[in-house]
């Protein structure tokens, strides 16, 4: 028995291009486009935001640390209210003026007073929020800065602090 060819099926001719045909079609590639484009940045923007806030809340818990004072290395020490718009402003500004200077020279710890250990710390002081304490490397007060400061003023108070102790 001989196969029987099958006639080529003729294919449908497209429909004729108009505007009309055409504009879905490119919206349709524009909002799909657009919306990855959203989604890129978003994933930009959330990742580093993470990775910021990851980090920020590492030097936050270090920086709370307040069992680093008296040991060897000569600290800032910051009485801190985090409602405190006043503290918030002196903290902005101390990590400004601290900006270059290594932790192994100058060392910087917040005393959280809504905290047990800073509010203990700060009642053992006898020191106020919004104030800055310069402890010796042993842990011993050398100086007190009370109220909000200015990064310059305060960069150089700190570079004569940690000079004294090289």
């Amino acid at each position: 028995m001989k196969k029987k060819r099958s006639k080529p099926q003729k294919k449908a001719k497209p429909a004729a291009r108009t505007p009309q045909n055409n504009a879905p079609d490119k919206q349709d590639r524009r909002a799909f486009l657009s919306r990855t484009g959203q989604i890129v940045i978003g994933v930009a923007v959330v990742g580093g935001g993470s990775v910021f806030a990851v980090s920020a809340v590492r030097a936050t818990a270090r920086e709370q640390d307040i069992s680093r004072i008296g040991q060897g290395v000569p600290t800032v020490v910051q009485i801190h209210d985090p409602g405190c718009s006043l503290c918030a402003a002196l903290q902005k500004e101390t990590r400004k003026a601290l900006k270059g200077f290594d932790p192994a020279e100058l060392d910087y710890v917040v005393a959280n007073i809504q905290t047990d250990e800073g509010g203990a710390f700060a009642l053992a002081h006898g020191q106020p929020h919004v104030t800055l304490m310069l402890m010796d490397p042993q842990g011993a007060p050398v100086q007190i800065l009370s109220g909000p400061q200015d990064r310059d003023d305060l960069r150089q108070v700190f570079a004569d602090f940690a000079a004294a102790y090289q």
